[in-house]
């Protein structure tokens, strides 16, 4: 009967001439494998941390955006209030009757703009400005003496930034070359 140590001695051989009993083809192929599995797991994790990005900009963005439909919806109510004002004759504005109606008003639009500011919401510069694509919509073109062609020199609608991407674009008239008098 074999004992202990005689059993560990018969294990160590038996396990040290496997992989010579398996052949250098069997080695190799196994090493094949297990190269394969390696890349296997490696491209698993970058596949898992690239969806774990993707999912993470989306809940990003998601809440960084989420009000862009009612900011659009609210931008209506900033145009009219805007008109509002700007429809009050100056010797009503000096009137005591209306001067608190006008403080009001333009109180409101104080706290409009605070708000709009505070979710990320900026109005875009236009007038003097060149004309961008990405940030005004050319609804005429003017003849202009003063002006560089290209240049907004009459704005018809506010635009607005959401952050960083386009909520509404300024509809503006852009200057264009006057034209030649007849006969020159």
């Amino acid at each position: 009967m074999m004992d202990e140590n005689q059993k560990d001695s018969v294990r160590e051989d038996t396990i040290a001439e496997a992989p010579d009993a398996a052949g250098p083809d069997r080695i190799a192929e196994l090493q094949a494998e297990l190269a394969e599995a390696k890349a296997a797991v490696l491209y698993a994790q970058a596949e898992t941390q690239n969806v774990r990005r993707r999912l993470e900009k989306d809940a990003a963005d998601a809440r960084a955006y989420a009000a862009t439909g009612f900011a659009r919806d609210i931008l209506s109510v900033a145009d009219n209030l805007e008109r509002a004002l700007a429809a009050i004759p100056g010797e009503l504005r000096d009137d005591d009757k209306f001067k608190p109606l006008v403080i009001g008003l333009e109180a409101t639009g104080r706290e409009l703009a605070t708000v709009f500011e505070r979710h990320g919401i900026s109005r875009i510069s236009a007038l003097g400005e060149k004309l961008d694509p990405n940030r005004h919509q050319a609804m005429i073109e003017v003849a202009s003496d003063t002006a560089e062609p290209g240049t907004i020199v009459q704005e018809m609608q506010a635009g607005y930034m959401i952050r960083d991407r386009l909520l509404r674009p300024a509809l503006v008239g852009v200057a264009k070359a006057a034209d030649a008098p007849v006969g020159a």
